[in-house]
């Protein structure tokens, strides 16, 4: 049997991607080397590189980072759940059809307009501080517990409008075929629409758990030596700002595995949707 080989249009995509390889690799080589080149070449950069850059302090200060950087990681995977399970119920709020159940739509409309409205650290500031001198309790009078709130209450509004625009993306005819198959309104929402919108909005919702992981940072005004705290430390032991630049470090250590995992889910979900592969 004789093999066939690649098409004509193959062949031309595949010159274009080597093309396009080519383009960006002498690009990118180009831009660093003028960065690497030019940027020490400047006036300030020494007192730049012996404030943020300098090696002795980095090898005093980087083992006491990665501790602490762990409790950041803890308070994200504890509140990344509540954030979305929460999201999805404000989501659900919004999307009420029923005049009777209009209070819980206006509530639901109003609480993620006051959460996205205030900066997060004012609302950390204000929940972290203001309820555990409310209660007065020492197991749940704790300002670490009501800053982690803080961070579910005000994301959990973000994540609410991402899965609302992926609930209301689902073509109506979506709900009147179901409805003609005898679903009723919660079986069409949970079994036909709910399923298409979540799979439409991953990489959305994958963004804002970026976002989350650095802003978990924040936590540090109310008290705890996490990551920033523990560098802020340091920085003011040594009176020098490279722990900073080791926290930043940690930081990016998980923060672009993410990224990169959420522009995959983006690429794919594109292809599935238009057939085409993104360049």
């Amino acid at each position: 049997m004789t093999a066939v080989g690649p098409t004509r249009r193959q062949r031309y995509e595949a010159r274009q991607r080597r093309r396009s390889v080519i383009i960006a690799t002498v690009s990118t080589v180009v831009v660093v080397t003028l960065v690497v080149v030019l940027v020490p070449l400047t006036s300030g950069w020494d007192r730049v590189r012996a404030a943020f850059f300098d090696g002795e302090t980095f090898r005093k200060t980087f083992p006491q980072l990665p501790g602490r950087f762990w409790y950041d990681i803890q308070i994200f995977l504890i509140c990344t759940p509540c954030i979305v399970l929460l999201g999805l119920l404000i989501a659900f709020a919004r999307n009420v059809r029923s005049p009777v159940l209009y209070p819980l739509r206006l509530f639901a409309t109003v609480y993620t307009d006051v959460m996205r409205g205030v900066p997060m650290i004012l609302w950390i500031t204000i929940i972290g501080f203001g309820i555990p001198g409310l209660i007065q309790n020492r197991t749940w009078g704790k300002a670490i517990i009501w800053a982690s709130v803080a961070l579910v209450l005000a994301y959990s509004a973000y994540v609410a409008e991402v899965f609302r625009a992926g609930i209301e993306s689902v073509h109506e005819s979506q709900r009147a075929a179901a409805r003609s198959l005898g679903l009723s309104s919660r079986q069409t929402m949970f079994h036909v629409v709910l399923p298409q919108a979540v799979r439409r909005v991953v990489p959305a919702l994958m963004n804002d758990m970026v976002s989350l992981q650095k802003d978990v940072a924040l936590v540090s005004i109310v008290g705890p030596i996490e990551v920033l705290r523990q560098a802020g430390i340091a920085k003011a032991k040594f009176y020098n700002f490279t722990p900073y630049i080791g926290a930043a470090i940690l930081f990016l250590c998980v923060s672009i595995p993410l990224t990169r995992f959420t522009d995959h889910l983006l690429a794919r979900e594109r292809r599935r949707m238009s057939g085409t592969a993104v360049r």
